[in-house]
């Protein structure tokens, strides 16, 4: 069983207003894996530019998680 996991989560920015659209998805994701018997170790958070047909910035949440 491994002790740790790795999970990387992008988060979309709204298309009007500011700041992201689906940060619930790392809510969901955590409380996921707390379930499965992990807990957050460490997040960071990448910002990287889009330039496809949507544009927009996007957020990736890396977290490492470790089995408690």
């Amino acid at each position: 069983m491994d002790k740790y996991k790795c999970i990387q989560i992008v988060l979309k920015e709204k298309f009007l207003g500011i700041g992201s659209k689906n940060t619930n998805e790392i809510e969901q994701t955590l409380n996921a894996w707390y379930a499965k018997g992990y807990r957050l170790h460490t997040c960071s958070i990448l910002h990287t530019d889009s330039k496809g047909f949507a544009g927009g910035d996007r957020l990736v949440a890396t977290c490492i998680l470790e089995k408690i």
